[in-house]
């Protein structure tokens, strides 16, 4: 039903709706929050800290926080955002290529909003899971891709499975508000990935089935 959804605004909207340079704004908007923060250390000011998702600030009126969060820079580490934000220029250039300006815009404000919907829930919100949709949709895209781990080719497939254990592991160890919370952090790949998900373990039982039948 939200592919239908989909395609009928992509039919309707698709050449007036979208950020043709989304993640380059994304990437360059966390590099200059992490290089604000380092220049202003020295004057004990933090411009994270009046980025970041806040509920009781936004309730007091901060209402930018609801979108300044995302350029929340993912590492601390100079070395680590350098090689994460080049990371996720490739994942996103690499959605949009794929399914167009539409599409990965529709996709990565879902992923917004879910985050949003969850920090409202929980009271705080980070761009954490947001960031990993992007890995998440390319792993269920281009799942024989392989990325080069340091020196060790990996495939996509496969460091999904890595990235998704600690959601797992929240998952079982939350409560219903943090797993309600988690749920709607990943509402971007749920919305998208559903069908594709049910259809791979109906394909799956099929063959099973096939094989039984055949032996």
């Amino acid at each position: 039903m939200f592919e239908k959804l989909l395609s009928r605004g992509e039919r309707r909207f698709g050449r007036y709706f979208g950020i043709p340079k989304l993640m380059m704004i994304l990437c360059i908007g966390m590099g200059v929050t992490y290089v604000a923060d380092y220049l202003l250390a020295a004057y004990h000011i933090s411009l994270s800290y009046y980025l970041m998702f806040d509920r009781e600030a936004i309730f007091h009126g901060q209402i930018w926080r609801l979108v300044s969060f995302i350029f929340m820079p993912p590492s601390s580490s100079p070395v680590f955002l350098l090689i994460s934000l080049m990371f996720y220029w490739y994942l996103g250039t690499s959605l949009q290529n794929t399914w167009g300006t539409f599409r990965f815009t529709v996709y990565y404000l879902c992923g917004m909003l879910g985050a949003i919907l969850a920090g409202l829930i929980t009271g705080y919100a980070t761009n954490t899971y947001l960031n990993l949709s992007l890995f998440l949709a390319c792993a269920v895209l281009f799942p024989e891709t392989e990325v080069n781990l340091i020196i060790i080719p990996v495939k996509m497939k496969w460091l999904a499975l890595v990235y998704l254990l600690p959601v797992v592991q929240q998952l079982l160890t939350s409560n219903l508000w943090g797993i309600l919370a988690l749920v709607m952090s990943l509402l971007n790949v749920i919305l998208f990935f559903y069908g594709d998900l049910i259809q791979r373990i109906r394909d799956f039982r099929r063959r099973q089935q096939w094989k039984r039948n055949w032996k």
